[in-house]
């Protein structure tokens, strides 16, 4: 199968030396079983990767199984991946297949590994070096035929070092590492994937595919992508749901970047902040939608208001109800940011561009609990 089949059978996009070369390693490792270490950082498309792997492997017909280790509860975490018997402990009222048994004969791609507990750890490196184990509250050894490949946007090298991650396991997994480079370093493939989300987006929601004009190719071509892959996405999904006229210009997307990401033409040493969350990325671009809506709308009724004014007539245009005083509109900003938030108050001072002090001072001043 040659490259670009391979490309299009998986849905990997791009046509930089990096993919390329990328792509051409998961050919080769995936006819055999063994383990596969894929890192890079958040919204690099790991997970895809991890499903080219195993849907060109000989384990193909059998199941891909993914679990993400950072999103379950240390606690229930043992359980979901090595299954437990009714009984063994509170709440388990029956016997219950873990994640290894379900993917017997497939492939387990286990992401954010770098969060699972040590003590979990243990438990999957016996696995993977007798590829059996015991469910919970069972006296029977399991035995599975189960291929890992495992994610991480950690330096694990690190996490050992810091006694954070066991160095056995990190170097049974590492057998094959593969790092896909961050956006930012295959600028190349922006276009390419800024059209697939296009396409993909006009078909399921039957609308005709967007023009982007050159100017907002060249900001999307410009801008870092701290969130990578999973960003782009979700900046020309909106994109498209919010262009008028179906054409998607510099305008538009302007509001749905972070500022600070945004490459100048000039020499500037800008920071990038690539520490983010996907899900705090998420809500802050569509925080930022909603934020340009609203100063559109205030925009047009500043105008209303001032040729009221200028007609000597704003007691006839205007309701009283309208004229909302300027500690309530604050009082509603701050209630609203710290419920868009989840009551982060770091978070929610840094969307109101306050300091936390501030916050704090609005909050008591407020009665805001």
């Amino acid at each position: 199968m040659q490259i670009e089949e391979f490309q299009k059978k998986y849905g990997i996009i791009g046509k930089s030396k990096e993919i390329r070369d990328l792509i051409d390693i998961t050919m080769q490792v995936a006819q055999s079983d063994i383990t596969v270490l894929i890192t890079g950082e958040s919204g690099v498309g790991k997970e895809v990767f991890a499903r080219a792997i195993h849907g060109f492997s000989k384990r193909s017909d059998k199941p891909l199984v993914s679990v993400n280790c950072g999103a379950i509860p240390e606690t229930l975490l043992e359980s979901e991946l090595f299954g437990h018997k009714k009984g063994s402990f509170t709440g388990a009222t029956d016997d219950r297949k873990g994640y290894f048994e379900i993917a017997d004969g497939g492939t387990l791609f286990l992401d954010e590994i770098a969060e699972m507990a040590l003590t979990t750890q243990v438990k999957l490196l016996r696995v993977l070096e007798t590829k059996e184990f015991m469910p919970i509250g069972s006296e029977t050894v399991t035995k599975v035929d189960v291929r890992i490949i495992a994610a991480t946007n950690k330096d694990l090298q690190k996490e050992v070092d810091a006694k954070k991650f066991r160095n056995d396991l990190y170097f049974r997994l590492k057998a094959v590492t593969l790092f896909i480079p961050p956006l930012r370093k295959r600028k190349e493939d922006i276009l390419d994937l800024a059209n697939h989300f296009l396409k993909k987006f006009a078909e399921n929601n039957q609308i005709k595919i967007p023009l982007v004009t050159k100017g907002a190719e060249e900001l999307l071509v410009n801008y870092n992508w701290p969130g990578n892959i999973r960003e782009l996405k979700n900046v020309i999904e909106t994109a498209a749901a919010l262009c008028r006229d179906g054409i998607i210009d510099e305008e538009l997307l302007k509001p749905l970047l972070v500022p600070e990401a945004v490459e100048d033409l000039t020499p500037r040493n800008l920071p990038v902040h690539l520490n983010r969350s996907p899900e705090a990325l998420d809500r802050e671009m569509i925080y930022r939608a909603l934020i340009e809506i609203k100063k559109d709308l205030i925009e047009l009724k500043n105008i209303a208001l001032n040729n009221a004014h200028e007609n000597n007539s704003a007691s006839t245009t205007i309701d009283p109800d309208e004229v909302i005083p300027l500690e309530e509109l604050e009082k509603r900003a701050i209630i609203n940011a710290i419920k868009f938030t989840g009551n982060n108050r770091r978070k929610a001072a840094r969307l109101l561009k306050i300091s936390e002090r501030t916050l704090y001072r609005k909050l008591k001043e407020y009665g805001i609990q």
